[in-house]
């Protein structure tokens, strides 16, 4: 698993023994894109370069188009990623489907009303679990590639403060008094630079898109607000070989998109603490600057494909910071809170109905264990992985605040992000629980005297208002 964000820094693939020379990879890997994302100096067709699904069999008919495309790659002038080329590419790679040979397909009438009553019944089970009103105002299914469609714009939330901070640097390493001269060497430079960047998240949504079952399964609203989804065709997929009737996962599943949706529909401040995680990540990067000198003091224009090796020797390799830790390690807290309060609230929820509710809940805490589409699309876009460990501790935790506090006292606790449990309290629910439960018996117990004395005082004042009133009234009437 990459360590660094959008996998730059990737040493080049080697070829496999006895496979004539063939690169590995460039399939359906798990997001990291290929060895050679640009083609240059490469071979010019199969799955080590993405423009050959650009510009089809790159044969003599095609070159035409793949010269205008990439004449407008380099030519394009947007922000710090090419959203239309990862738009493309995330389009083609569902469109080839899924390592195991599952193809997209069109939701279907019974499909969509499946998923509209799994929703339904889910909201209502989860009434008795905890104290969130309902967050989905509608139900939907999705094809792969709506899904792909309806996330895009968030992934560009995602994704920009890190690339913009990533493609900055790119002005920065000539002298000022020169970048007027490099204007066209730089600007050709930033249109690579969004071109890959538009390739890997491209190819790692599209990937993502072939594994998810709903809008939030990486612990983020992806979707549109109050929009309840799941994808029926990988719904299928997971359930399959599992043993229980695929109506029973479709109905688990809806309780967790369900649950999810209410945590981010009556926590208004979630998703910019999310959100503001990744920002703070972007802040933290550092890029080696001298590194990218000697490249562009180097760099011959007339010869693209150094761009290329000088990505694959790590060019854009981000510096740990304290700054870069401290955002990645608060971001990797909440999703932890965010998964083990769902995964509490939705056991609560299943387990009277369902018999299966404990396999299939065991069965997605491992997908998430052995590397599931949180861990790799946060490790291939933004360098987090995230930790199982965390999940379950953060389980255990909101199922012992229901039990010492009640379902409102459990959920009163997203009431503000300073009083959710930290780091350290994912390392000792137990502890967490004990000290919360204390201190607010007493908190109540201060509240109460405050407003006892509160309501006394009120009292007097008030008698004397009224005295002083009456005799303002009879000195105005005199």
């Amino acid at each position: 698993m990459s360590d660094t964000p959008f996998g730059f820094g990737l040493p080049p693939e080697e070829p496999e023994n006895g496979d004539d020379g063939q690169k590995k990879g460039g399939g359906q890997g798990g997001g990291q894109g290929p060895a050679n994302p640009f083609g240059f100096g490469g071979s010019a067709a199969g799955g080590d370069n993405p423009f050959a699904a650009m510009f089809g069999s790159m044969n003599p008919n095609d070159l035409g188009a793949a010269f205008q495309q990439l004449g407008q790659m380099l030519s394009y002038e947007g922000g710090p990623v090419n959203w239309d080329m990862a738009k493309q590419i995330a389009r083609q790679t569902v469109a080839q489907g899924t390592a195991d040979g599952s193809k997209d397909a069109s939701v279907s009438a019974g499909e969509r009303s499946a998923v509209e009553e799994a929703v339904r019944l889910a909201d209502l089970w989860l009434d008795g679990v905890t104290s969130l009103p309902s967050g989905a105002g509608s139900a939907v299914a999705w094809s792969r590639a709506e899904w792909v469609e309806a996330t895009l714009p968030v992934w560009k939330d995602l994704v920009d403060p890190v690339a913009e901070r990533v493609g900055a640097a790119m002005g920065d390493v000539l002298p000022e008094e020169m970048q007027a001269m490099a204007g066209p060497l730089l600007g050709m430079m930033r249109g690579m630079g969004g071109a890959m960047f538009g390739t890997q998240i491209g190819q790692a949504v599209g990937v993502l898109a072939g594994e998810v079952v709903g809008s939030t399964d990486i612990g983020l609203p992806l979707g549109p607000v109050g929009k309840a989804a799941l994808l029926p065709v990988n719904i299928a997929a997971l359930g399959s070989g599992l043993g229980v009737p695929e109506d029973q996962v479709r109905l688990y599943l809806a309780l967790r998109e369900a649950a999810h949706q209410r945590l981010f529909a009556h926590v208004p401040w979630l998703r910019s603490h999310l959100f503001g995680a990744v920002e703070g990540y972007a802040r933290g990067i550092k890029v080696d600057t001298s590194k990218l000198e000697d490249v562009v003091g180097q760099l011959d224009p007339t010869r693209p494909e150094q761009m290329q090796e000088a990505l694959q020797q790590g060019m854009f390799q981000p510096e740990d910071t304290p700054e870069q830790k401290a955002a990645l390690a608060r971001l990797e807290t909440a999703l932890a809170l965010v998964e083990g309060w769902v995964d509490a609230v939705v056991h609560a929820a299943a387990a009277p109905h369902l018999p299966s509710a404990g396999a299939l809940r065991e069965t997605l805490r491992r997908r998430r264990a052995s590397g599931g589409p949180a861990e790799q699309t946060f490790a291939t876009l933004i360098g987090l992985e995230l930790r199982p460990r965390r999940l379950r501790d953060a389980s255990r935790l909101w199922a012992s605040l229901t039990d010492a506090r009640g379902v409102d006292g459990r959920d009163a606790l997203w009431e503000h992000p300073d009083m959710l449990p930290t780091a350290g309290d994912l390392d000792d629910p137990d502890g967490f629980v004990h000290r919360e439960h204390l201190d607010f018996s007493e908190l109540d117990k201060m509240l109460g005297e405050a407003a006892g004395r509160a309501k006394d005082a009120g009292t007097e004042t008030g008698g004397e208002s009224g005295e002083d009133g009456k005799g303002d009234k009879g000195e105005g009437e005199k």
